[in-house]
């Protein structure tokens, strides 16, 4: 009855949402302001609705619900109560229920906190928001209803696929729809501007904070799933460039690249199209990575689902969508002439080079990521891109943006002054350098990335120190420190990501030059060198987990005399979904991870074990959790806020409905 009831909101929610599309809309045509001033109760009503439908799907997998056709399908009455949770979202159905709940919980968000936005501005935004809520509700409800019964309910499931019973699964696919379906705020935006044909210095304020808290989110679900492989998958690395992957860094780029293009128009009223255009291609390579994920036209560890219908169906919401609003922004090309005019050298220059930048690294990886299907379609060639395409083909065009970030940084507004930028910047270069250098001198007959990433990295951290001392002033230095603390904390926010960006080049660095590898078979007692380190393989022990069978193994790390850790490597079988697992054991170190996995065992009684020094691999995160940091202390900043420091228009008067 639970989830009858559910189904029933679902379909409710639905209707909400098609009368939410609606009357705003037409209200904010004819301007009448009882019609308009429906969108904010129903766009609350809605995120209701469908959490209350999302809610009673928790209760059927707490509660072990098998007459559910999801439930059974992916949970156990065995398994940890977490990932009886999060078995909610590690399947198709119960994945666009999440999506659908975060863009209903976007639109109430901008309902409640869009006071100050003008009335048809609000009213178009919340329109458009709901049209894609019917959209995807449409597509749960006659194509992947989570809610539908089993004839005989089984005594028990088939169990979550082992990969996913893992914590860092449990919050990656949450912050990564945060992100995914955040840009949808941006998209609405956009639409609604463009109906109303107006954008401006106004429309750039309200944009940027949903776009930022976008991009946060997006930043900690990208780094949480790269977490994930790292210690999950067993093969030490933390980026394959898999086709899922690259869907979440497409609209990552973008976002980052709409980001910075919203500032020229605050600031210049320049970059309109441009900055439009952005909205409308973020929220449309998410709906991409919607597609790629759940149409099986690509193959990938991370995809739910494989129904080419279901495919076509979301192929033509995002046709419709982004076709729609491509037409759209075509027929209001008028309405967005550029106003302001600055120099080539210039923080609005250097803006521009940024996005060009941030578009054509998106570009190659949209490429990469869709070629094989293209050219088995159009040719019938079965082709693979991987590692080494994108490695050649994207990392110049990042290596550049880490260049241009802190110079452009301190280059003044509309007319700026290459010679005094350089000269600033002249310690963090010179400190880069350095570091590079040194880099070099160890790394030996290693990857000369290696210390150019160093470099870059140490002048990204450098450069967003100098940008922020370079805004105390010429005073002595206590009046400068204490300046240093009443900087705008978008000052801070900026400087805090751009530092981050650099931690993340030097953890890569880091690995790519220094990394040891070692794959080698162990028999219990035996010892073996890796790197500086000793490891000492102590046995193996068979043992029962909540839900699987693991042998595991202890294995003693020392460095000289002293004692690092002591490891626990396992090799896991769930008999439920019979399926084997390998969990690394990770000791985590500031300069350096050593990482220990466990193979087979052989006929001669040894085991086989891969081990690795990864040096510096945890600033990766580190870096990761700095940028979205500094997401977060930009949106805290009282201009960043929806509509802060928006001028207010005092609109016209509005009538009431005939």
């Amino acid at each position: 009855m639970v989830a009858e009831l559910g189904h029933f909101t679902l379909i409710l929610a639905a209707l909400v949402a098609l009368v939410q599309a609606v009357v705003p809309m037409v209200g904010a045509q004819r301007n009448w302001a009882g019609w308009m001033a429906l969108a904010r109760p129903a766009a609350v009503l809605q995120f209701l609705l469908v959490g209350f439908a999302f809610a009673t799907l928790v209760h059927a997998f707490i509660t072990s619900d098998f007459s559910l056709r999801i439930v059974y399908a992916n949970s156990h009455s065995a398994k940890p109560f977490l990932y009886k949770i999060t078995g909610v979202w590690g399947n198709h159905e119960g994945s666009m229920m999440l999506w659908v709940l975060i863009l209903s919980l976007f639109g109430a968000a901008v309902a409640v906190s869009g006071e100050a936005l003008p009335p048809r501005l609000s009213a178009r935004v919340l329109s458009v928001q709901a049209m894609i809520g019917v959209a995807f509700l449409a597509f749960i409800l006659f194509t992947s209803n989570p809610f539908l019964r089993l004839a005989e309910p089984p005594l028990n499931g088939r169990d979550l696929n082992p990969l996913l019973q893992d914590p860092g699964l449990a919050f990656h696919p949450p912050f990564l729809y945060l992100g995914y379906v955040g840009l949808s705020v941006s998209f609405s935006f956009a639409i609604a501007a463009l109906i109303e044909g107006r954008i401006d210095a106004a429309w750039a304020r309200w944009v940027r904070p949903w776009a930022l808290a976008a991009w946060m989110f997006l930043t900690l679900g990208i780094a949480m799933g790269a977490w994930w492989a790292y210690y999950e998958l067993g093969w030490g690395g933390f980026w394959f460039w898999d086709p899922v992957e690259n869907a979440s860094l497409m609209p990552w780029l973008i976002a980052a690249a709409l980001l910075h293009s919203a500032i020229v128009v605050e600031k210049r009223e320049s970059l309109k199209a441009w900055t439009v255009l952005l909205a409308i291609l973020g929220f449309a390579f998410s709906l991409l990575g919607t597609f790629i994920v759940r149409s099986g036209v690509l193959t990938s560890v991370h995809s739910f689902a494989s129904d080419p219908s279901r495919g076509v169906m979301i192929l033509a919401i995002m046709g419709v969508a982004v076709g729609g609003a491509l037409l759209l922004f075509g027929l209001r090309a008028g309405a967005m002439e550029a106003r302001g005019i600055f120099g080539l050298v210039s923080r609005e220059g250097a803006l521009v080079l940024n996005n060009i930048l941030l578009a054509v690294a998106a570009f190659v990886v949209f490429v990469g990521t869709l070629w094989p299907m293209v050219a088995e379609t159009l040719i019938g060639r079965v082709l693979s891109v991987g590692p080494p395409f994108f490695n050649l083909a994207f990392t110049p065009f990042f290596m550049l943006l880490a260049i241009v970030l802190p110079a452009g940084a301190v280059i003044a507004w509309k007319r700026g002054d290459a010679g005094r930028a350089v000269r600033a910047m002249l310690p963090a270069a010179l400190l880069a350098f350095a570091i590079g250098a040194l880099a070099w001198a160890i790394t030996s007959d290693r990857s000369a990335l290696a210390p150019v990433g160093m470099a870059l990295g140490v002048w990204l951290i450098a450069g967003a120190a100098m940008d922020l001392w370079l805004k105390t002033g010429r005073q002595g230095l206590a009046a400068r420190l204490g300046r240093l603390g009443r900087l705008p904390r978008s000052d801070w926010g900026r400087a805090l990501g751009h530092a981050g960006l650099g931690v993340v080049f030097v953890g890569v660095a880091g690995v790519l030059g220094w990394q040891v590898e070692d794959i080698r078979t162990v028999a219990p007692g035996q010892s073996f060198d890796l790197g500086a380190y000793t490891v000492t393989f102590e046995g193996v022990e068979s043992t029962e987990g909540t839900n699987y069978l693991t042998d595991m193994a202890t294995m003693t790390v020392t460095r000289g005399s002293r004692n690092i850790a002591v490891l626990h490597p396992e090799k896991r079988f769930y008999p439920v979904a019979q399926m084997p697992t390998t969990e690394a054991a990770i000791h985590n170190g500031f300069w350096a991870d050593v990482y220990l996995t466990l193979g087979d065992r052989q006929p001669d009684g040894s085991w086989a074990v891969r081990s690795y020094v990864k040096p510096m691999a945890l600033w990766l995160w580190f870096g990761a959790l700095m940028m979205a940091a500094g997401g977060l202390v930009s949106l805290t900043d009282r201009r960043l806020r929806v509509a802060a420091g928006a001028a207010k228009r005092t609109p016209a008067a509005a009538v009431p409905a005939q």
